[in-house]
């Protein structure tokens, strides 16, 4: 195998994939009922209706999406993305056709490279903050595979009452507490974590909500994730409509590292 270069600016998907799901087992155990003994009734609801009997339980994927992102104005984008939320991931996208790169995180380390036409750099920002930020978004794109908030991979459910359910799991020592709204099939109907960020670019961070609606489902493979939704900082506030800034859908579900390339129906 080739080996991997240490300059993370030259890594390719291929590259994330062999570091963020180095630790996937091979092969990939298989979804039973068992999984979820001793879990409440809402939670069990949920993730009988996530992940289908037999599903691959990955703890790593390949995500591919479409949406609008807000910079100033909306604008559209489409991205991929290798995701473990136990360890890290890399958000690749293009920006309305000119602006390309990454946002990532791993081993304790975050950050964003944004570029216009492959040569002036829009934006590159790194540093503890950033990290402890993205730690905590890789965390929560936990509902994009579901089977990675089972509790053999270490995540804790409890339900506050039957439509709204809490996973508490943790990245490099970043606590996550991710609020889930359930419908009565358990499907995802909103969610919400505390994101350490600086929403308002004033210097100071701090702990602030972040989330958003879930506005559609599609399963992948035998993993029915939220496939549409819209999200950002201060959501559950009067301010959410000023924090939105982010609008997906995802076309694509790939668990790694030995499954098949899935499509949604």
């Amino acid at each position: 195998m080739t080996a991997v270069p240490e300059d993370r600016s030259a890594w390719t998907l291929g590259d994330w994939e062999h570091r963020v799901c180095a630790d996937s087992a091979q092969p990939m155990p298989r979804f039973a009922v068992a999984e979820l003994d001793g879990l409440d009734a809402p939670v069990r609801r949920h993730l009988v209706r996530a992940i289908a009997l037999g599903a691959p339980l990955a703890q790593c994927g390949r995500v591919s999406m479409r949406g609008s992102i807000k910079l100033g104005r909306w604008l559209p984008f489409r991205a991929r993305q290798v995701l473990n939320p136990h360890v890290g991931f890399i958000w690749a996208a293009r920006v309305a056709g000119v602006i390309a790169g990454s946002d990532q995180y791993l081993d304790g380390t975050g950050g964003m490279n944004w570029k216009l036409g492959g040569l002036l750099t829009v934006a590159h920002v790194e540093g503890p903050d950033v990290s402890r930020s993205a730690a905590g978004r890789g965390g929560a794109e936990a509902i994009w595979l579901p089977t990675a908030l089972l509790p053999r991979y270490g995540v804790r459910w409890s339900a506050q009452d039957d439509s709204h359910v809490t996973a508490h799991h943790q990245i490099d020592g970043t606590a996550l507490d991710v609020r889930l709204t359930l419908d009565h099939d358990g499907a995802i109907q909103s969610v919400v974590f505390d994101r350490w960020g600086d929403p308002d670019q004033t210097g100071q961070w701090a702990w602030h909500p972040f989330g958003g609606e879930i506005t559609g489902q599609r399963t992948f493979g035998g993993l029915t994730i939220p496939s549409s939704g819209r999200l950002g900082w201060h959501y559950g506030t009067d301010r959410w409509s000023e924090g939105e800034f982010f609008r997906y859908e995802i076309t694509g579900l790939r668990p790694l590292p030995d499954a098949d390339p899935s499509e949604g129906r």
